[in-house]
């Protein structure tokens, strides 16, 4: 039988990109060298070229890895290889903007869930992307925590260890992402219940996000945060 939203305690959410823009993040630094140094670049098309560089074998963790991404993709964007500008690039993560629907989503979901955030992002990182989205998690793992990233099973193993010393389980959770090659599919095979936030609804393609070998079809479906929020306060009304 299908779970509805009464039959979770916990949420937990990919951050960066369900939750924190980061693709707007990345374009607007990458479009300030570029005025800098009176290069045109086109926003799409940078984010396909980070995407090649960030998924590549010596990719570092993130954001850090921005440095190097940005020493690769620099010379085919026409913008200066110099390695200040990469520190630039990661260092503008302590800027970026949650989604304008985030924070008041999040905040309307821990009235009834806990909410656990687990990101790919280094510790730091994460530290401005609470700030940013109002402080609303119950606990957070990180890649400093795990020692590994999505979609490696690993990294969801832990927050399980998490949720089964306070006598839950995997079953009492709902998987809340916008990746499908770093969490939709690999949640699915794990056994739990997901939701896809669709960030990328009115746009062509993965953008900054690798594509997943197979699309996995989630069991929640939203392109938006407040959308989830809304069906969740609706059902708890009915």
């Amino acid at each position: 039988m299908a779970k509805t939203f009464a039959d979770f305690k916990y949420l937990t959410f990919d951050v960066v990109g369900t939750l924190i823009d980061f693709e707007g993040g990345i374009k607007d630094c990458l479009a300030d060298i570029a005025k800098e140094a009176a290069v045109a670049i086109d926003g799409e098309g940078a984010l396909k070229l980070y995407r090649t560089a960030r998924y590549s074998a010596d990719a570092d963790l993130f954001p850090d890895d921005l440095v190097r991404v940005y020493l690769a993709i620099a010379p085919e964007l026409g913008l200066p290889a110099e390695a200040k500008y990469g520190e630039r690039l990661r260092d503008s993560a302590k800027g970026w903007k949650g989604f304008a629907d985030s924070a008041e989503a999040l905040a309307r979901l821990a009235k009834r869930y806990r909410l656990i955030a687990m990101t790919n992002a280094r510790r730091w990182a994460f530290e401005h992307f609470s700030r940013e989205l109002g402080n609303p998690f119950y606990a957070a793992f990180t890649a400093d925590d795990t020692g590994t990233e999505k979609p490696d099973p690993a990294f969801f193993e832990k927050v399980f260890a998490f949720v089964a010393a306070e006598s839950n389980s995997k079953d009492d959770i709902l998987h809340v992402a916008q990746s499908q090659y770093h969490d939709i599919g690999v949640s699915r095979k794990l056994g739990l219940t997901n939701c896809w936030i669709e960030r990328r609804h009115a746009q062509k393609g993965y953008g900054g996000t690798i594509e997943p070998a197979e699309f996995t079809k989630p069991d929640f479906h939203f392109t938006s945060m407040a959308g989830l929020a809304d069906a969740v306060e609706k059902a708890k009304a009915a």
